[in-house]
Order: structure tokens, then C-alpha cells, then sequence
């Protein structure tokens, strides 16, 4: 069996990451994001027990194999509250980051007090979170992302632009794109029109149809066209070349599933290519630019939440957001935006 980022994990605490990937159905970044941070956790836990050595060089080599049962029983509201201070002061964590630990502690002992029994009441139930301030996306405009798409430029042209298109049309996760399977996008005839689907895995293994638009459907098919410059390059109607190894639409040069990394590099380089890259801007900004383009022109945002694959409402508001920003700033930039006149002091008797 192959070596786990959990390896040195209590029982308790594998069985949490167990919980979440099969019963949850958690992502697997998800789980890792929870362990790291109930280690963390526990190498403070190992500090303020004296277990542990206080040189902050040693803080990220202790090892919490040792954590037992009861370590993890003795954990109280006021020691949490400490780590997160610790979290601030001493590892400049900022609200985003202590938010997400505290949501993953909180996590665990409802875990505990639950499905363990450890507990009749979480001793974090009453754990306030450090909501972080909510910021508006990062996202191109549409004459950014016209020029991303004219400015890409790499041996695989064809898949590199299908890749820039279904980010900047579908608004998918950078995950999802690279799960995409031949399979996975399917043509439907309805009354002489042809319709393609696009079945997509999102978070927590739900899957989603998205309906190709025209800018889809052209470079899906270019894509898939024949090449014969390009033995790697999918073959026509969906049928892949022979060499492939792999179900993926999206391949590398060896015929296997394109990596998250690739994806990301390719994007980063079309970035560049336009005079964009150093500006925040990634494989995610590229949903955020699907999410807010559609909202601009018309998509009700009940509609936007189940493009994006949403669970809640609530997430998607955010685009209202940027729509009211913009708003603001059209006002701000009106030349009278600054021209006060104060009212001539007439006489009164007039």
C-alpha cells in the first residue's frame, strides 16, 4: 500500500478522514486541507503540553503519532482560542486561513461527539469562527478574455484553446475540466438541432450537465478533428487515437490524462502571452470570469448557481457583488463625480 499525507495520524483522526472521503464524499483536497490543519493543531497541542520544542524551525517536523485519546479529549474552547491567537501572532495567519482551521477542528470533535461518542456535547460546539471579510473575484474582462483566446500559442494549439474555451464558457473548476471524459459529452437531436451535453463531476462527487454553446461545441470539434502533424491529437467523431491511454478528452504528450499542473502552466503561459500574467490572475479567475460575464448579461443568478454547481445560494451572491462594484465605480467615474458647487449666500429678501 502506498504512503498517505496521513501516515502518521492517530486512529481517530484517520478514522475522521475516512468519514469524509466515503461517507461525506469529501475532495480529496478537502480531507488533506482538514488533516493539515488538525495537525497543525496538535503540534501546538504538543508545544503548550511541552512535548514538543518551542524553535519555530522544529514547528513543522513534529510528528502527532503519539497523540492519544486522551490528548485529544483534553482539548477545550479556551485552548483552540489560544491556537488561533498563536495562528496570528506567530504564523501571520490571516482571517481566511484561522477560519478554515477552526472550521476543520470544529469538524472533527462534531465528528467525535457524534459518530465516536466521545463526547455528550462538542467542547467546540460554542467555537466562534473568524469569519473571513468577503472579497469580490478576480475575473477578466471581456475583451481580456477575447484576448486571451486570440493570444494562445503553444504546440497544442487545438487543445489548449478547447481547454481556455470551456474554462471561459463553462465556468468549471480547474478539477472538473481535467475529469472530463470522451464520454462525458454526449449530442442530442432535438427537432433538426443538434445539442451537446457536457457531464462534469464537481465537488463532493455531484455531477452536473452543462450545455455546450457554440464557442464550445466549434473548438470540441476542432479538437477531435485529424491531424496528422499531431499522432497525440484526438481523432474525429469522438473516437480516440489508438495510442491513448487514458478515457480523458484533455491528454498530455504521452497520452494520459492532462495533470492539474499542465492545465495550470498552460493557462499561466496564455496569461503571459497577453500581458496579464502578475496580475492574481489563474485557472479559478477563469470561473469567476464565466460566472461574472453571464451575470452581466442577463443570467438570473438562480440560474448561475446551477451552472457553476453551487450548493448553496449564497456563494453565487457574490457576483451580485461585482456587478454592484461596477455600478459604484461607473458613478465614481463621472467628470461631475467631483464637481461640489456650495450654494451662493443670496439675500434672503429677495
Amino acid at each position: 500500500m502506498k504512503n498517505t499525507y496521513y501516515d502518521d495520524a492517530p486512529s481517530l483522526i484517520k478514522d475522521f478522514i475516512y468519514y469524509e472521503q466515503i461517507v461525506k464524499g469529501r475532495s480529496e483536497l478537502t480531507v488533506k486541507n482538514y488533516y493539515v490543519d488538525i495537525r497543525t493543531f496538535f503540534r501546538f497541542y504538543k508545544i503548550r503540553t511541552n512535548r514538543a520544542s518551542q524553535d519555530p524551525s522544529e514547528f513543522s517536523r513534529i510528528s502527532i503519532s503519539d497523540i492519544t485519546e486522551n490528548d485529544i479529549k483534553a482539548v477545550d474552547l479556551k485552548l483552540v482560542q489560544e491556537y488561533l491567537v498563536f495562528m496570528k501572532t506567530e504564523k501571520s495567519n490571516e482571517q481566511k486561513a484561522r477560519y478554515r482551521k477552526a472550521v476543520a477542528l470544529r469538524q472533527f470533535y462534531k465528528f467525535l461527539t457524534n459518530n465516536k461518542n466521545l463526547f455528550d456535547v462538542s467542547p467546540l460546539a460554542n467555537l466562534e469562527l473568524p469569519s473571513p471579510k468577503p472579497a469580490l473575484p478576480k475575473f477578466l474582462t471581456l475583451e481580456q478574455s477575447i484576448e486571451m483566446l486570440v493570444n494562445i500559442d503553444s504546440p497544442e494549439q487545438k487543445r489548449d484553446y478547447c481547454i481556455i474555451v470551456f474554462f471561459l464558457n463553462c465556468g468549471m473548476r480547474l478539477s472538473e475540466l481535467v475529469g472530463i471524459d470522451i464520454g462525458d459529452i454526449r449530442c442530442i437531436h432535438d427537432n433538426g438541432e443538434n445539442i451537446y451535453t457536457l457531464k462534469v463531476l464537481g465537488k463532493g462527487s455531484k455531477e452536473r450537465i452543462i450545455f455546450l454553446n457554440n464557442a464550445c461545441v466549434n473548438a470540441y470539434m476542432n479538437y477531435l478533428a485529424p491531424d496528422e502533424n499531431d499522432p497525440d491529437i484526438r481523432k474525429a467523431a469522438g473516437n480516440r487515437d489508438m495510442t491513448a491511454k487514458t478515457n480523458a478528452l484533455f491528454l498530455s504528450k504521452r497520452g494520459t490524462r492532462i495533470s492539474n499542473r499542465r492545465v495550470q502552466q498552460i493557462v499561466e503561459q496564455c496569461l503571459k502571452n497577453c500581458g496579464l500574467d502578475n496580475q492574481g490572475l489563474s485557472v479559478h479567475k477563469l470561473r469567476h470570469t464565466a460566472a461574472t460575464l453571464m451575470y452581466q448579461n442577463g443570467v438570473d443568478v438562480r440560474v448561475l448557481k446551477d451552472v457553476l454547481g453551487h450548493e448553496n445560494l449564497n456563494t453565487t451572491q457574490i457576483y451580485t457583488h461585482v456587478s454592484n462594484s461596477q455600478l459604484e465605480n461607473a458613478m465614481k467615474q463621472n467628470p461631475l463625480s467631483d464637481v461640489i458647487i456650495k450654494n451662493n449666500d443670496k439675500n434672503k429678501d429677495e
